[in-house]
Order: C-alpha cells, then sequence, then structure tokens
C-alpha cells in the first residue's frame, strides 16, 4: 500500500456514515457534518469520514441532495491532492529538522573548537599606540589599540563587524581567521553597548566601500572589559522608535548613546566654543555670576524660592544685573550661566532650567548695540560652519543649513502689528492686534517665516517689557529693546537697552510695586559713573534647536527639566 493510500484508508472512519455540506453556510473549521451543522466543502467531508455518502446543497433555501458522481469524483481527486501535500510538507519538514540537528551539533563541534583556541596578542608586529577614534585617520598602516563601546555587531560567514564608538567618533573593525573563530565564542553573550579593546591596524577602505572616516581597522587581538547583557534586558529592547517621549526622557542617560542626541551635544559643546572665542575677538571678559538670588529680573511670577538660612532667596531668572555691576570694573562682559524660570509650560520651546549666554556693553547707543548683537550672532555662525566636528554634524542634523544673510531686517513693533493685520495672522483668541499686545509665538513664527529672513523686532511697549529696559527719548510709550527672531523657529535672542537714570530707575521699581531695598547694589550703578549701556541674553537650547533643526528644545540638553520633569 502507497503513503497516498494508507493516507486514505486511515481517514476511512464510518464507510455508509451520512456527511452533509452546505455550500454557502457550511464551515470547514467548526462544522461537524450534521445536518444542523454541515461542511462547506465535500472534499472536508472526505478527507475527516474517508468513502461516506455526501448529502449537498447550495444554500439553505434548497433541499440537500445525493452528491454528483462528477462532484464526487472531483472531491476525491482534491483529498488526494490533500494527502500528497501533507505527505511532502511531512517530508520535508523532516529533511528540515535533520539539517537542524545536524547544523546545531556542527555549530557547537565549531564553539567548543573555538573556546579552547588561546588567542595572544601577536610578538611579531610593532607595540600597538593607544589612540583615540577621532585620531585614526592619522594612524593609518599603524598599529594601535581603542578603547570603546559596542555600537553595532554583525556576524557573517567567517567575518565579524563591530563598529566601535569612544565618544569623539566611529570605527569599523573587522575580525577575521583565527581571531573570528575566538570572537565568535568570546561574543556570544557580547550584547551592545559592552566595553572592548581592540588591537590592530588600520586600513584605509578601497574605492567602492564606505564606512566612518572611510577606513577600518583590521583586528589581530582584542579584550573584553565588560559584557553589556544580551536577551531580554540587551540595550536594543530598552529603546525603541515608538516609545512613549516621557519613557525616552526616563531613559535619556540611555538616549544620548544614539548617533542623533550625541551629535546634538556635540555641537552643543562646539557652540559654546565659537561664542567664547566671539566674545573673545569682541575683546569682551567672562565673568561667572551667582546662581542664589535675593532679586528679580524678569517678574516675581517665575521665580523659583527656597529658604537661604532662615532669608527668602530664589534661583536666578537672568544674570544681567551682575553684568552690569561688573561694567565698571571690567567693560564689556558676558556670561554662560544656568537660569531658571518656573513657567508652567509645557511647549516645545520652554526649560525650567537653561542655558543662558548673557552680555552687557556700556557707551553705546541702541544702533551700535543692534550692530554689535548682529556681528556676534553671525560671527558664532561662521565659526560653527567653519568647525571641522561641528559642520558634518549640522549636515547631518539639518541638511541644507545656511547662515542667515547680512543685514539683519529692521522692523519695529508697531509696524509688526500693521502687518500682522494686513496678512491676517490673528490672536490666539482670533482677533486682529493692537498695540500693546504681547504678539503670541505662534503669529510671531507665522510672521518670521513668510518674512523669511532674519529679523529684529524692536520698540515694544513699556508695559510689556521688563522694568530696567530703556524708553525711546522722544516716544516715551516705547522701549530701546528688541527680539531677534529667526525663519522656522522665532526668537533665539532678546535684550534692550537698559536704564540709566537713578530716577527713571526708582519710577519704574514704583511702577512694577518692585521693593527696591535689595537692588540697592544695583541701583547705585546709577550714582557711581552712570552711562547708556544695553545687553541681551541668548537662550543657548533655542539656538541649537535653530541650528540642529530640532523639534524642541529638550533635545538639546543633556537632562532636561521643565514643568513636572526633574529626572533623571
Amino acid at each position: 500500500m502507497s503513503g497516498i493510500e494508507k493516507d486514505m484508508a486511515e481517514m476511512k472512519i464510518k464507510p455508509e456514515a451520512f456527511v452533509y455540506v452546505d455550500e454557502s453556510s457550511g464551515n470547514d473549521e467548526a462544522g461537524k457534518g450534521t445536518e444542523s451543522e454541515p461542511f462547506k466543502t465535500a472534499i472536508r467531508g472526505l478527507e475527516l469520514n474517508g468513502d461516506c455518502s455526501i448529502m449537498i446543497r447550495k444554500d439553505s433555501s434548497s433541499q440537500y441532495e445525493p452528491i454528483g458522481t462528477n462532484a464526487l469524483k472531483k472531491a476525491k481527486k482534491g483529498v488526494e491532492q490533500a494527502a500528497r501535500k501533507k505527505s511532502k510538507a511531512a517530508e520535508t519538514e523532516k529533511t528540515a529538522a535533520a539539517k537542524a540537528i545536524a547544523a546545531k551539533e556542527a555549530e557547537a563541534k565549531r564553539l567548543d573548537a573555538a573556546s579552547k583556541i588561546v588567542l595572544e596578542e601577536p610578538k611579531d608586529v610593532p607595540e600597538a599606540k593607544k589612540i583615540i577614534i577621532e585620531d585614526s585617520t592619522q594612524y593609518r598602516e599603524k598599529r594601535v589599540v581603542v578603547n570603546g563601546w559596542v555600537h553595532r555587531m554583525r556576524n557573517q560567514k567567517g567575518i565579524i563587524f563591530i563598529v566601535l564608538r569612544d565618544g569623539t567618533g566611529y570605527l569599523q573593525s573587522v575580525f577575521t581567521g583565527k581571531v573570528c573563530e575566538k570572537a565568535s565564542y568570546d561574543f556570544i553573550n557580547l550584547g551592545p553597548e559592552s566595553t572592548i579593546a581592540l588591537y590592530g591596524v588600520i586600513k584605509e577602505l578601497p574605492e567602492g566601500k564606505s564606512a566612518p572616516g572611510n577606513h577600518e581597522l583590521v583586528v589581530d587581538y582584542y579584550k573584553v572589559l565588560h559584557a553589556a547583557p544580551t536577551g531580554e534586558e540587551a540595550f536594543t529592547n530598552r529603546l525603541n522608535a515608538e516609545a512613549e517621549p516621557s519613557y525616552l526622557l526616563d531613559q535619556r542617560h540611555l538616549v544620548i548613546r544614539g548617533e542623533t542626541a550625541s551629535a546634538v551635544l556635540k555641537v552643543r559643546a562646539r557652540v559654546l566654543r565659537a561664542m567664547r572665542d566671539t566674545f573673545e575677538d569682541l575683546r569682551m571678559t567672562e565673568v561667572t555670576p551667582p546662581c542664589m538670588v535675593q532679586t528679580q529680573v524678569e517678574g516675581g511670577a517665575t521665580l523659583f524660592g527656597f529658604n537661604y538660612y532662615g532669608q527668602n532667596a530664589y534661583l536666578t531668572q537672568s544674570s544681567q544685573l551682575y553684568l552690569e555691576a561688573a561694567l565698571p570694573a571690567l567693560g564689556n562682559v558676558y556670561c554662560v550661566q544656568e537660569s531658571f524660570r518656573a513657567e508652567k509650560s509645557l511647549t516645545r520651546r520652554h526649560l525650567s532650567e537653561f542655558t543662558h549666554v548673557e552680555a552687557e556693553m556700556p557707551f553705546l547707543n541702541f544702533q551700535e548695540y543692534l550692530e554689535l548683537l548682529e556681528e556676534f550672532i553671525c560671527q558664532t555662525i561662521d565659526r560653527v560652519l567653519d568647525d571641522p566636528v561641528a559642520a558634518p554634524l549640522i549636515q547631518q542634523l539639518n541638511p541644507g543649513f545656511e547662515k542667515p544673510s547680512r543685514p539683519f531686517m529692521r522692523l519695529p513693533y508697531e509696524d509688526a502689528i500693521k502687518y500682522l493685520n494686513e496678512h491676517n495672522i490673528l490672536t490666539p483668541e482670533g482677533e486682529h492686534h493692537k498695540f500693546g499686545d504681547d504678539i503670541a509665538e505662534a503669529a510671531e513664527r507665522k510672521m518670521t517665516d513668510q518674512i523669511n529672513r532674519p529679523i529684529f523686532l524692536t520698540h515694544f511697549p513699556v508695559e510689556i517689557k521688563s522694568f530696567y529696559m530703556k524708553r525711546v527719548d522722544d516716544h516715551p510709550r516705547l522701549t530701546e529693546s528688541v527680539d531677534c527672531l529667526m525663519p522656522n523657529v522665532g526668537e533665539i535672542v532678546g535684550g534692550s537697552m537698559r536704564i540709566f537714570d537713578m530716577e527713571e530707575l526708582l519710577a519704574a521699581y514704583k511702577r512694577e510695586g518692585i521693593d527696591p531695598s535689595p537692588y540697592y547694589w544695583f541701583t547705585e550703578q546709577r550714582k557711581y559713573g552712570t552711562t547708556e549701556h544695553g545687553g541681551f541674553g541668548l537662550g543657548l537650547e533655542r539656538f541649537l534647536a535653530w541650528m540642529c533643526n530640532r523639534y524642541t528644545v529638550r533635545e538639546c540638553c543633556l537632562f532636561p527639566r521643565f514643568t513636572e520633569r526633574c529626572k533623571p
């Protein structure tokens, strides 16, 4: 008896049983072949009951009738084909299982042999020079040792590739021969982010192949410094693109290891360097004001207060007042300092703690002040785009970024109100803008994007600006103030000329309901040698969000702090 005939014989259960088939409402999976629970096909009936008597109907509106001769032959042929297919599938499965067992045995033998390999650092080669990845190019064709984290790893037949990361760059490393055999055993439980030391020679890649730096390390020896977990605890299982933003913020210590997050942080470092170099070129002196203060700068509602040995104190909103105090001693001054704002705002442009780049300059008028501010912004950008580290990263993060054209457009506040109304850009309440409105972020950005060039938005009304801003001499309702607006991001810098007349400052305290007593030291700057002076404040994270094309400023600092977020 053939295999197929045997399968057919095994299916014969009730030779003369009636099996019911309803081609419309029957069910081959749940049906039982009875009149009330029929099958859908005759093939199913024959499969389960062999040479049975089949009663069939087209649908529930017709009567069951014995199956026709041709239909029965067709059904039996279908059963034979199904049995043949089942037999072939079983044979295929059996063959595959045998191959899998053989492969598993062969792999076990290979790993057993690999485990017995004793890998030693080659004796007949030059001593390895310890380098960082950033310096790889100058060490081509030389033997080196590089320490780092396993960024990516893939195992091909007889070759292992590892992309190593050390914080200064990425280095493709290739394992072949005996080194690969030994590594294939040692790396079984080596998860992503493991730390290793790799020894070998850096080789330039031939034309047509690519890797970071256009070279790779041909490994002749290695050391596993620490094996990160595999399986469920593997690094790649902790993070994924679909994760909730709040979860990613909780895992920020891991997120920053990624290529995008680390690129932003590297650009941040180079931007800070460029800003300091620009300040130096502008003959300005860096100072480090205190973060714990007893005065406000930007309004009492956004102060973080705390008990300072029994006295009321606050985290600084701005170092401006201290920079002004330094002017008579040091001339042009600046600082790079953390500022704190207790704004319960969850917008993508706000942080509770941010890096504040601030500057103050004496002996200048408003026009000179604007020219200096424009020079600072543009010279900083030029330096960043000429930086060998920052420039390619900005191209990676924000392809096509172009430095702003000069001169920046000068747009008085009153003209901006007219522009908004003429272009039907409304307030959040759906109304036209009027003098005295604090232009909302969305309207400001829409206007800036339409104009599509850098804007110095100037001369804001007194009532919507801070108490210390100087009024325009012949328009006392206006201040000599400015916001620098960039397309696609909005405000990145704010500043003004400062009140330098003592009586005007005292009147400003009174107007804002501020007790002048804690400000005695600030007020006395107007007593002992006052002069026209101005300054600005730049939020570093906003500046970076613009240059690096990041959706939110939260991506532009190491561990962001904002409403309800103070971890990790």
